[in-house]
């Protein structure tokens, strides 16, 4: 049946430079609060860019009348589809060097207005990048080099529709361009969600996600936008196709496989039938604390062992948990959480502390969802995830040098690669700046076989050197990850940060195949140029 659809009102401004809301970013205050917490930061922070310092040049390129409607050169939007949001990408609009700014921008609300975009750039050399909410973190979505005569950022979140649902089937088609909020708003009144939530969910699409392999928020279970999907449009160079809706296949690879994770440079996803969920009716929660963090490391993997199945299942080293309020006394701390639509989950959350329990672990009051309040370092932990990345972009701000990175690798990894990420890429970083650096980690999604990491590195830069400090210390990160068989990546894609440890992961043969599939699809080699391959 068709969706009714509906856009949730807001006046609120995104920033242009940073994460998120223009509103939400610290004030100078804040800035210099937390720069006194890293020793070696500046005094006073960077003031805010302002679009009109930029280098923004006339567009190399102008469309023609047909596409015209479709199309601005207006600076302010220019710029704000420049880059993404990694901390390389802050640092550079801080320091007024954001690289090269799209000619146009473009918004196309259908499918064949962006063949028609595509059959324009591709005839004019422009090269062609697909932007969805700009949340990208790995330079996905910024054009580097100077081969192609112009540059087009084609923005999608103006195909932001829930076209159909399919009751029966539970699942619906959904425009790539919706962000996060705009898709749950038209599934909510059909009691029905798509239960994926990344940490840029207010800030990111459905065809980002997809074209990205975004992990969301649970821990176990369905982690990625993957395991979703029942079919997939696209739009690229060579022509359009859709894939058969099935529930499963053995038909040969996988047309869906080819896109997911193409990150745009392989064609444009327009529309996509997902698998929807019932919305979760019942909800219990804990925290537990650790004395031994690999105590800690291995109740987790017991838990991820069994068929518990916990929605959340967040593990915070002593540094991490101190970071967002969790605990304030060395503990280590995990974020426990269990969820249904159809079953109490009190019997799981008391199993799974039993394991914990076994392993030196010491739990919190469970909170169900007839509880309240919730357990305070639950609450504390929840709060610091979702405004950790403006608290960067503060920090930033101070001259510091924060960078993130995520992984995946077996258990048997698991420890020692932990213990090498801090040891090693504390001391590059001591190294690169004369400064001790602030290096923690947190579990965010955990499976029978592995677990992935994710780390923060902070650390007081050198004024105007924070880029190459931050390139130093990318480089020992990548160095560590390949030596102990870790991927680069575990859902926030390669872009091109990324690209030369993706380079050394993936096997040649395939990377023939990639190749060839680019030929084939772009054979002008306008999408998204740099990515995945060259």
């Amino acid at each position: 049946m068709p969706a009714t659809p509906s856009r949730p009102g807001t006046a609120r401004t995104r920033s242009w430079w940073g994460w998120g809301h223009a509103d939400a970013h610290p004030d100078d205050a804040e800035c210099i609060a937390m720069g006194a917490l890293l020793p070696g930061t500046l005094a006073r922070p960077l003031p805010i860019p302002q679009v009109t310092d930029l280098p923004i040049t006339r567009p190399a390129a102008t469309p023609p009348p047909a596409l015209a409607h479709l199309v601005t050169d207006d600076p302010e939007v220019r710029a704000a589809h420049a880059m993404g949001k990694a901390y390389r990408d802050v640092i550079r609009a801080l320091r007024g060097r954001p690289g090269r700014i799209p000619d146009l921008v473009a918004r196309p609300t259908a499918g064949q207005e962006i063949a028609d975009l595509l059959d324009w750039a591709g005839e004019h050399g422009v090269a062609v990048i697909p932007f969805g909410g700009g949340s990208s973190v790995v330079g996905g979505v910024e054009y580097r080099g100077d081969t192609h005569r112009a540059v087009l950022s084609l923005d999608l979140t103006s195909m932001d529709r829930v076209l159909e649902i399919d009751a029966a089937s539970r699942s619906a088609r959904i425009q790539a361009g919706a962000l996060g909020p705009v898709l749950e708003d038209q599934l909510r009144p059909h009691g029905l969600t798509l239960r994926h939530f990344p940490q840029s969910f207010e800030f990111s699409t459905l065809g980002g996600w997809l074209a990205t392999r975004a992990g969301g928020h649970y821990a176990t279970g369905h982690t990625h936008i993957d395991d979703f999907v029942q079919s997939l449009h696209v739009v690229t160079p060579a022509g359009a196709g859709t894939s058969w809706r099935l529930p499963a296949s053995g038909a040969g690879p996988s047309p869906d496989r080819l896109f997911l994770g193409s990150e745009g440079a392989l064609g444009v996803i327009t529309e996509a039938w997902m698998r929807l969920q019932e919305r979760p009716r019942h909800k219990a929660s804990t925290s537990v604390t650790f004395t031994d963090f690999h105590q800690a490391l291995d109740a987790v993997r017991a838990i991820a062992q069994s068929d518990l199945a916990p929605a959340n299942c967040r593990l915070l080293d002593p540094g991490e948990a101190l970071l967002s309020g969790a605990s304030h006394d060395g503990s280590s701390v995990l974020i426990l959480g269990f969820e249904s639509a159809t079953t109490r989950v009190d019997g799981r959350l008391t199993d799974a502390l039993d394991l914990t329990r076994a392993h030196g672990g010491h739990a919190g009051t469970p909170t169900t969802n007839r509880d309240a309040p919730a357990d305070t370092a639950v609450t504390a932990w929840r709060s610091a995830f979702l405004r950790m990345p403006y608290l960067r972009d503060g920090l930033a701000r101070m001259g510091a040098v924060i960078e993130t990175f995520e992984t995946a690798a077996t258990w048997d990894e698991i420890p020692a690669l932990i213990d090498a990420v801090r040891t090693q890429v504390g001391a590059a970083a001591l190294k690169a700046t004369g400064h001790p650096a602030t290096v923690n980690c947190r579990l965010t999604h955990v499976y029978p076989d592995g677990a992935a990491p994710y780390f923060t590195v902070a650390v007081a830069g050198r004024p105007g050197d924070e880029l190459e400090i931050w390139d130093d210390i990318k480089a020992a990160a990548n160095d560590v990850l390949h030596r102990h068989h870790a991927t680069i990546t575990h859902h926030h894609a390669t872009g091109r940060d990324h690209r030369p440890a993706y380079d050394r992961q993936r096997p040649e043969p395939f990377a023939l195949a990639l190749r060839a599939t680019k030929d084939a699809l772009d054979p002008r080699r306008i999408l998204n140029p740099g990515v995945l391959i060259d």
